[in-house]
């Protein structure tokens, strides 16, 4: 279909509405020989005439109502459609992915200062598994976690990452941790850091680093790490935090750290679906946010 037949079937929808030329100029902002010569052609590229001309005005015939009975509602839903995201557009919104404990212990007590300084933008969180799907194209920003070099060349590093021996003062008291005798000890493990991981992939990397050839394969497993913290919180066993999820757990007593970070090797990164204007403000506050927490934890 030729799209002056489309235009031309649209503007006779818009004309429906009005009882009279002078009163559809009006409307539409057009003088009444403009709107005059645009009816004239949409029925020419239409090849019927659709409305009937008399002394007050005009009106739809047979075939001009059948058109627009039909044809209307899809000029509405189309109208509809650019309105809403035409409102998207103006609300600014960021669809962000990312982990459960991300989300959870790093993100979200800290979105209250973004929403102070950009009131109009507004982050859809979603927090969906443990493994962000970055394949989707259901999300304007995500942050994912991954071993560095990261699998994507378009990721950016938001923030290097640390591991963290961490336990219970309880827990801790109850075992020696010899170097050369971890037997006795419940490993609690984040069984997906990464897609394709192995389940006991970093707590057999602390131990490779700290030169210690204890069985990693033993414990519980979870697909959170903010879940193996708690378990170790508990008193369940020990656990490999990660700094940016630890929070005020050990100035609190909650938990303690006997042994020091390492490197993880891994890190948080950003991929980029849609570089709008709101996603760029978030990005940016995102850095500002890992330089402050940087900041804060320089001994």
């Amino acid at each position: 279909m030729k799209a002056s037949v489309l235009q031309g079937v649209h503007f006779v929808c818009q004309l429906s509405g009005y009882t009279s030329l002078t009163s559809a100029a009006k409307a539409l902002n057009l003088t009444v020989g403009a709107i005059s010569q645009q009816l004239q052609k949409s029925e020419q590229d239409l090849g019927f005439s659709v409305f009937e001309r008399h002394a007050r005005g005009i009106r739809l015939n047979d075939k001009g109502r059948q058109l627009v009975k039909i044809t209307q509602p899809y000029f509405t839903s189309i109208e509809n459609c650019v309105n809403k995201i035409s409102k998207h557009h103006e609300r600014q919104e960021v669809y962000l992915k990312l982990t459960p404990s991300f989300a959870f212990k790093w993100l979200v007590p800290r979105l209250e200062v973004f929403h102070r300084m950009y009131p109009d933008i507004q982050i859809h969180t979603f927090a969906e598994g443990a493994i962000v799907d970055s394949e989707s194209r259901d999300f304007d920003l995500a942050i994912d976690y991954g071993k560095i070099p990261y699998q994507k060349n378009n990721a950016e590093l938001l923030m290097k990452e640390t591991l963290t021996v961490v336990m219970s003062a309880e827990y801790f008291a109850r075992h020696r941790f010899e170097a050369d005798d971890w037997q006795g000890v419940t490993l609690l493990h984040d069984a997906m850091p990464w897609h394709d991981a192995a389940k006991d992939y970093e707590w057999s990397y602390w131990a490779k680093k700290n030169h210690l050839t204890f069985d990693t394969t033993g414990g519980h497993f979870f697909n959170r790490t903010d879940m193996a913290m708690s378990a170790a919180e508990a008193g369940v066993g020990v656990a490999l935090a990660r700094g940016a999820l630890l929070g005020n757990e050990l100035e609190q007593g909650k938990l303690i750290a006997p042994f020091g970070s390492i490197d993880a090797h891994a890190g948080y990164f950003m991929l980029t679906q849609n570089e709008s204007c709101a996603v760029r403000h978030f990005k940016s506050w995102l850095k500002e946010q890992v330089k402050g927490s940087e900041i804060n934890h320089t001994p």
